[in-house]
């Protein structure tokens, strides 16, 4: 189970001036608080703000006070990027590090202690695009079908296969499908699920994907109460993330797949099938949990790139 550290021990660790490591308390009290922030989200957080502030004691040579903050410069946020751009980081990485930063910035300026123009006005790394890669139908069915020709117990076999059923679909994140418990089964018609940020959105639950379910429990030794966990390893506890992880590259390997064939590419595959079925974008925005429609949009890249190959392939004229 991953840990974040609390309040105390976060401002505790960051190499900055006292009245800045009172605010990082509060900052940190307002993310696991108020916005219910994961604790995966703040151990991210915590991490990169105090790397900013590692870098601005080598940089001004003290531990950064909170006018110092207020007199930071664009070139001293530049600085920063660059020395992280230095130790290897892209800038995917520079991004969500910057971002972190700026979060603990618009703390300080909604709470008026400290105000900075520049960092306003620094630009973020541009990402290199890329759009999602779901698996083809035919693979996510063969990778459910080969659960049972790997593992030799049967229960385990059917838990693999309920687990990936479950992320194919019903679009869940992995942490979605292995946080249920126990009393959450049988699985209803419509599944109420706390994603990211405690939003709560409703998915529908097709038959295939409750008799999934429904077949693991039948063949799980274990008695398991209402509280428990739904999916459990052999020693009984809840599986964890690399356990399917695992599971998945075995699978993929065996079938020959692509190296993108992820647990989260089943959830693309999710929302690619019901955009190409017809699906609008805010319904589908719902079903994944996005709080940004532009997160759903990229899917319709997805949908784009593959009627350009299909009219590559079929079209007459797509040669000359």
């Amino acid at each position: 189970m991953t840990i974040a550290p609390s309040p105390d021990e976060a401002a505790a660790s960051i190499a900055a001036a006292g009245d800045v490591r009172a605010e990082i308390r509060k900052w940190y009290g307002h993310l696991l608080g108020e916005k219910r922030s994961s604790p995966l989200t703040l151990i991210a957080y915590h991490r990169d703000v105090a790397g900013f502030f590692e870098f601005l004691c080598d940089h001004l040579g003290d531990p950064a006070s909170l006018d110092a903050l207020r007199k930071l410069e664009l070139r001293d946020f530049r600085a920063f990027l660059t020395h992280r751009r230095n130790d290897g980081l892209t800038s995917r990485s520079l991004a969500r590090n910057l971002s972190s930063v700026r979060s603990f910035f618009r703390f300080l300026d909604r709470s008026n202690v400290v105000s900075n123009a520049a960092l306003k006005a620094l630009r973020t790394p541009k990402i290199p695009h890329s759009i999602p890669k779901p698996v083809a139908p035919g693979a996510a069915l063969d990778m459910i079908a080969e659960t049972g020709a790997i593992e030799s117990a049967p229960w385990i076999a059917a838990r693999d296969a309920a687990i990936l059923t479950l992320l194919y679909g019903c679009g869940l994140r992995i942490s979605e499908a292995l946080g249920l418990n126990r009393k959450d089964a049988p699985l209803p018609e419509v599944l109420r699920i706390i994603g990211k940020g405690q939003k709560e959105r409703l998915v529908p639950v097709l038959p295939v994907t409750r008799a999934a379910v429904d077949d693991y429990l039948r063949l799980c030794p274990f008695g398991l109460a209402p509280g428990d966990p739904l999916f459990l390893g052999a020693r009984g506890k809840r599986i964890d993330q690399r356990m399917v992880r695992g599971l998945v590259i075995h699978l993929r390997r065996r079938l020959g797949l692509a190296d993108t064939v992820t647990p989260h590419a089943f959830r693309h595959s999710f929302a690619t099938h019901l955009l190409a079925g017809g699906g609008d974008l805010r319904s589908i925005q719902e079903l994944l949990g996005h709080a940004s429609l532009s997160t759903t949009q990229m899917y319709t890249e997805v949908e784009s790139e593959r009627l350009l190959e299909i009219y590559d392939k079929a079209h007459p004229r797509a040669g000359h």
